[in-house]
Parts: C-alpha cells; sequence; structure tokens
C-alpha cells in the first residue's frame, strides 16, 4: 500500500493533480505472461521423409502391399495407432515408433496428414529452400530472398538489432546441428540475431560457434572497404556478445532426464533442454536429422523392419520423447512445442532398388504438452495416384501448420503473420483449447502495439487506449530505475499503484483495468530516484 505523502504531484496539461487516497496492487496480465516464454522448436528431417512407411493407413493396406512389394512393413508387424479413429484415419506406426505411440497415447503428439504446397518441387534444394522461405511453384513466391522464421522473428522485435537488450538478451534463433546457416532464419536487413551452434557430442555439449574470436582491427581506413571492415566487426561483436549469453544459459541450465539415445540428434534436444532450463529465452530452436534420402537399401530385404529408415524413424521418436520428458521434469513443458517438417514425401510405389523416389506430400508430426491430440486429415488414397506413383489431395498447405504455431502458440499478431507472408492461411486446431493464445495476448501488432511500434517520443505508451479489460504500458527511453507506476482518475483519486523495475527501452508492464467504470484516467511512471515522472492519458470503455 503506498500512503498520498509517498507520491509527489505532476500535471496533466497544465493541470496540478494531487493523489490523495490509498491504493491497491495492480493485477499482472497472468495469462499472458506464459506466452512470451514460449518456444518453438523445428525438426527438419532432411532428405524427404518417406512417411509412408512411418504410418501406414490400414484401411489400405493391401493396395500399400502391392505398390510396395519389398520395403513393405508387414501387416502384423504394425503398431495400431488408435483404435477408436475413424476407419479412413486408421494408421499402423512403424514398429520402429514405439515411442511415438507412447506420446501419442499421453496426448502429447499430434499427426497431420497430406501436408505440402500446390505443384511441389521434387528438388534437394529447391524444395528445402521452399520451406524454409515460406514460399511455393507460384512465380510470386519461388524466389523469396528471406527465410520465414526470420521474417517472424524480425516482426516479433523489430528493435532488436544483433545484440542483446534487457529484453531480449537471447539471440532470436539458433540453430542447432548443422554447420550451415540455414535460409530459415535468414532476413532482407541482417541483424544477426541468430546464432549457429555446432559440434554438439553425445553428452549433450556443445561448441561455440567456431568462427568468432581473434583481435580486432587497429586503424579503419575512411574508405568503403573501411565501412564493410567496421560492419563486419560490428557483427563479429554483436555474435560474441550472443555466444557469452548463450554460455551463461547453458552453464545455468541442467538436465533432470539422463536417459537420452547416445546420438547427434538426442544431442541437439539436450542441448536445447539445458539452454530453456538456464533461462533462455530464444523464441525459435532448429534442429536437423538427416538421411532420408533413401532411394536404395531403405530396409533390408525379408525383414523390412529393420533397415536405415527404420533406424531414423527410431532415433527421431526416441529422441523426442527423452526430451519431452526431460521438459517434464524441469518443469518446462508448458513452454514448448515442437514440429518436424521435410522438403517432400517419397513416391508412393517403391523403386526398383529397394527404396523410394522424390515425392511430394507428406505427414508433420507434432509434439508437446499443449497440442490437440489426435489425427488432422484423412489417410492418403493409395488407389488413386499420379502416374501411379505421386500422392494426390493436398489436405494441408505446410504455412497453415507455421501460421497456427505463430499465432496459437507463439502469440503472433495479425501484423506478424503479414510481415511473414503467412496472411490469408487459415489455422488449425493444432494446440490445445486451454493453451490457445488469446488475441488480447498478441504480441507485434504493427504500427498500433508497444511490441513493434517504433516509438520516438520520449515517455510512456498505452494500448488498447480505449482498454477495456487489460492495458500494456510501454517505456521508449533507455532510462533504468526503479519507478512506481500508478493510475488516477482525472480527479487525482490514486485507483492502483505499485513498484516497478524499468529495464529500459523496450519494458512492459500490465494495468488491470476490467474492473473499473468507463471514463477517463491518467496513467504515471515515476523514477523514484529521481522524481522525475512521465504520464498519458487513460481512456477505460465499456
Amino acid at each position: 500500500m503506498f500512503s498520498a505523502a509517498g507520491i509527489t504531484p505532476f500535471a496533466l496539461n497544465g493541470f496540478s493533480l494531487r493523489p490523495f487516497a490509498n491504493s491497491r496492487m495492480a493485477n499482472i496480465l497472468a495469462g499472458c505472461e506464459g506466452i512470451a516464454d514460449r518456444t518453438l522448436i523445428l525438426i527438419q528431417l532432411k532428405g524427404g521423409n518417406d512417411g509412408l512407411n512411418a504410418l501406414i493407413p490400414i484401411d489400405q493396406y493391401d493396395r500399400y502391399a502391392q505398390i510396395r512389394p519389398t520395403i513393405r512393413v508387414p501387416e502384423n508387424a504394425l503398431l495400431d495407432l488408435d483404435t477408436t479413429l475413424p476407419q479412413n484415419q486408421q494408421l499402423g506406426i512403424h514398429p520402429s515408433m514405439t515411442a511415438l505411440k507412447r506420446l501419442y497415447e499421453e496426448g502429447r503428439a499430434t499427426i497431420i496428414q497430406g501436408v505440402g504446397y500446390n505443384n511441389m518441387n521434387r528438388s534437394h534444394f529447391k524444395g528445402t529452400d521452399l520451406w524454409l522461405s515460406g514460399g511455393d511453384s507460384s512465380p510470386d513466391m519461388f524466389n523469396l530472398g528471406s527465410g520465414w522464421m526470420g521474417r517472424s522473428l524480425q516482426a516479433f522485435f523489430p528493435d532488436v538489432q544483433g545484440v542483446p537488450t534487457a529484453n531480449m538478451p537471447d539471440p532470436l534463433g539458433i540453430q542447432v546441428g548443422d554447420p550451415n546457416p540455414s535460409l530459415g532464419f535468414h532476413t532482407e536487413t541482417e541483424h544477426k540475431n541468430v546464432i549457429n551452434l555446432s559440434g554438439q557430442d553425445p553428452a549433450g555439449f556443445f561448441s561455440l560457434i567456431q568462427t568468432i574470436g581473434g583481435l580486432p582491427i587497429a586503424h579503419i581506413p575512411d574508405t568503403d572497404h573501411g565501412t564493410e571492415l567496421a560492419y563486419i566487426m560490428s557483427v563479429e561483436q554483436s555474435v560474441s556478445q550472443y555466444a557469452q549469453r548463450i554460455t551463461e544459459t547453458f552453464n545455468k541450465g541442467t538436465n533432470a532426464f539422463n536417459s537420452y539415445p547416445d546420438n547427434a540428434f538426442a544431442a541437439q534436444l539436450k542441448t536445447i533442454a539445458r539452454l530453456i532450463s538456464g533461462g533462455s529465452k530464444t523464441k525459435i530452436f532448429l534442429c536437423a536429422l538427416g538421411g532420408f534420402d533413401t532411394h536404395s537399401g531403405q530396409a533390408i530385404l525379408n525383414n523390412p523392419t529393420l533397415g536405415p529408415h527404420a533406424t531414423l524413424l527410431e532415433t527421431l521418436s526416441q529422441g523426442v520423447e527423452a526430451f519431452l520428458n526431460d521438459l517434464d521434469q524441469l518443469g518446462l513443458s508448458e513452454r514448448v512445442m515442437a514440429c518436424t517438417f521435410s522438403e517432400f514425401g517419397r513416391e508412393a510405389a517403391e523403386n526398383g532398388s529397394n527404396g523410394t523416389d522424390h515425392g511430394n506430400l507428406a505427414p508433420i508430426l507434432l509434439f508437446g504438452q499443449d497440442v490437440a491430440p489426435g489425427v488432422q486429415g484423412n489417410n492418403p488414397n493409395l488407389y488413386d495416384l499420379e502416374n501411379n506413383r505421386l500422392l494426390k489431395g493436398l489436405q494441408f498447405d505446410y504455412r497453415q501448420v507455421f501460421t497456427t504455431l505463430l499465432q496459437d502458440w507463439l502469440g503472433a499478431s495479425e501484423h506478424i503473420l503479414q510481415q511473414t507472408l503467412f496472411d490469408g492461411f487459415s489455422k488449425m486446431p493444432l494446440v490445445a483449447p486451454v493453451a490457445v493464445a488469446p488475441p488480447e495476448c498478441y504480441l507485434g501488432g504493427g504500427t498500433t502495439s508497444l511490441w513493434s511500434a517504433k516509438r520516438t517520443e520520449p515517455g510512456i505508451t498505452l494500448y488498447p487506449n480505449p482498454a477495456r479489460d487489460v492495458v500494456q504500458i510501454g517505456w521508449n527511453t533507455p532510462d533504468v530505475f526503479q519507478g512506481q507506476l500508478s493510475l488516477f482518475s482525472l480527479s487525482g483519486h490514486l485507483v492502483t499503484a505499485t513498484s516497478v523495475f524499468v529495464q529500459g527501452e523496450g519494458s512492459v508492464f500490465y494495468l488491470d483495468v476490467g474492473h473499473l467504470p468507463a471514463g477517463n484516467y491518467v496513467v504515471r511512471l515515476e523514477n523514484t530516484e529521481s522524481g522525475r515522472a512521465e504520464v498519458a492519458k487513460l481512456i477505460v470503455a465499456r
């Protein structure tokens, strides 16, 4: 409680106002706090995963066996996914994916059938580029110069430009397990907000970026070449700052689950879990599992339950299960959702080399405590194939999946979806209803949101204004101080007040105004050390 004597008078539009009543603490919007801490894990299955041997349509098993005479999984070896599903969704899981069956039964896995885009490109390189850029085969979307992850992160945090800030001390994205930087994180304006970690070993430790370090250049010439050198040095310094932060979060973090599989993919996930445990606020992690280009020798002859593809499916499902169990024991399950993707699926019919060639549509797997469990879409129709080899019937555009994850999981506003080039794609019921981010918690609202507005005038900014339930209060100067946030009626009556710590530009606070009568109010943020205060008028509407 704060007394009136402890609050100095202030002026609004030339009128002196003095509070004269006791107050109560402001209510923080608890329902939105957790959303800001959420993370998305993207798992890239490199090479084109054969979804048809991972998830076999039971209702069409005879046809499946006919077009895959040597690599088919025997019917008696399949694991029934869910016998309560409609017949056209009944699936048999590859026996190497017992972990996936457990996760599904625990409500921690979702299967999305028939995912891709119209007229899918079947080149590894271009197909991968399209998935990472958020493009497709149409002329306007075929050669995008940036990645959808980079565009979305830049829209989420437009003021983060390559250096840690108080609100976002971590890189916006982290790529693990692949020394080659991903197009997915590329932006038109490079701010170096993404870190690439490589060198994971089976223990889950990592080597930070190998290219950073070295003595700075002592004398930079005043030329175009010098300008480029200065830019490179600034990027180097930025990456070094992020590397230090990553080291700190890794050392601070821990892994609670001690039974991760002994392979590089599981080590990537173990590293991510430890970073999250250490306090990392990174929004998107990208990891990878390669080897899915199974043109030949996909399965062992006379024992097709074994072979390279079976091993990959086991590696994927066991690694994800260990990761989710680790998060659960760490008490972090509510913060994380994971999603697989691959550049394309394989042809429905096997080839002559005990394998499968480049195809088109494929399933996506979604994992996490807060997924909406089940199967989205129906089994592919194996009786109606293009040229007797390719699947027909696109059921979901892959951008519908990513759009849903960006908005319903990470809380992206419509502005962010527009900047990501995902506006117009319908969402899917992929996030459990209790965990779906409500519109009042969306981040990055363009010119009307505190999270992405470019504010140049000193002081505080209110959003929304007028407000009905909760108002976001943003601070847009670099000052760092202990302060007091207060709400007054225009008559000077103190409605509520609370102590806050302002961490410089980008600081955001919340006030619950849902209980207040409609009318005009004044929001005041005071630096209690200097006595300086900023005020703004707030309208509460009903």
